[in-house]
């Protein structure tokens, strides 16, 4: 683990009673927050610790036992801050629910303006942020967490407030907190599809938000026909409500059909399933670092995005990125390449099979 910030002695010193942490969004970023949580529980155990989320992001850390109150963020409905009197009022409001509970300590992992404004109107005393965070953001910190090297990973970036707090020599712990009757649920959603309980199956999610993260739905198509005939291992899809329509196309065009289960669980039932399989094979995204929690042996095709900072971490993961001087570009949209999708064209199908057979055997 990189070690970039040095401990704060003042704050180390002390100890917080009330504090929230604030990391709305995407799914991905919390779990890469969760090891902040973990180290201020270990440090702090008798303290209050809340979390503002995002409405869409509630499910991941709902009923975890290290959460005293989920502090929702509703982020499409404040939009509307200043063009509607009444979401203008019901801002307002938020913000006084803020004040009124006294926060302590309040740690912001989301480097933004809004983020760093609502740490800001919470009135607590202590304020910590990313000294480079983004739209001014860094104005509304009384201590700023220093700006991390380009090859520090997420977590670890996120972790630096362990370091500041005197509490870094906690291992870092990604504690999903999915519970047994969360793995009984999943295992009779498996059971119900076909699956014997134990049986081992990969597990492919082949969506991601953002197209330029997508690698080609045919090449998916070949992977799972290839798996089918050796090692015989059953595939199983896997995706959000939005992801069906790609993961039923991907079905349809192989001769050994996956099951094919996108859209058909709760956020708690796939992290459950996940945990469960053999392999994961996916993208850059939210199911990547679920698996990865769950020290899952995992694949994932990687074009515009940087391994070394948002990739799995320390699990061991194949990571197949192609080697093209564009790389890692950020695009989010196919207009925006210049080379075709060179990054993903260049990963080939029998790469890909050749990777999880390998993980099958680690």
């Amino acid at each position: 683990m990189t070690r970039y910030a040095r401990s704060n002695p003042a704050l180390a010193g002390r100890t917080f009673r009330r504090i929230l942490l604030i990391k709305p969004s995407s799914l991905g970023d919390i779990v890469h927050a969760l090891p902040v949580l973990h180290g201020l529980r270990r440090r702090y155990p008798d303290a209050r610790i809340d979390w503002l989320v995002a409405k869409s992001c509630t499910g991941l850390l709902a009923g975890h036992p290290d959460v005293a109150e989920l502090v929702i963020f509703d982020r499409r409905r404040f939009g509307r801050l200043g063009r509607s009197f009444s979401v203008s009022i019901e801002f307002w409001r938020f913000l006084e629910s803020l004040r009124a509970r006294r926060y302590e300590l309040v740690i912001d992992l989301q480097g933004l303006f809004r983020s760093g404004f609502l740490a800001f109107a919470t009135g607590a005393d202590v304020r910590l942020g990313f000294a480079n965070a983004r739209e001014l953001g860094w104005i509304f910190y009384t201590q700023r967490i220093p700006h991390p090297p380009d090859a520090v990973h997420a977590a670890e970036r996120n972790y630096a407030v362990a370091h500041m707090l005197g509490f870094g020599d906690v291992p870092m712990t990604f504690d999903l907190a999915v519970t047994e009757e969360e793995h009984r649920r999943g295992g009779d959603i498996l059971k119900a599809a076909g699956l014997p309980p134990g049986a081992r199956f990969v597990a492919i999610l082949p969506g991601a938000r953002g197209e330029t993260k997508r690698w080609f739905p045919e090449r998916f198509v070949e992977v799972i026909d290839r798996l089918a005939s050796a090692p015989g291992l059953p595939c199983v899809l896997m995706g959000a409500p939005d992801e069906c329509a790609l993961c039923a196309s991907i079905a349809r065009s192989c001769r050994c059909k996956p099951i094919d289960l996108a859209g058909q669980t709760g956020l708690r039932e796939m992290t459950a399933i996940l945990g469960q399989a053999a392999v994961l094979l996916c993208h850059d995204s939210a199911p990547m670092h679920l698996a990865a929690a769950q020290h899952r042996p995992l694949v994932c095709i990687i074009g515009p995005t940087n391994p070394a900072r948002t990739g799995p971490y320390e699990t061991g993961a194949a990571v197949l990125q192609a080697d093209v001087p564009c790389a890692p570009c950020y695009f989010r949209k196919l207009s925006q390449c210049r080379f075709n999708h060179q990054c993903m064209r260049d990963i080939s199908a029998a790469q890909v099979t050749q990777a999880v057979v390998e993980a099958l055997h680690t």
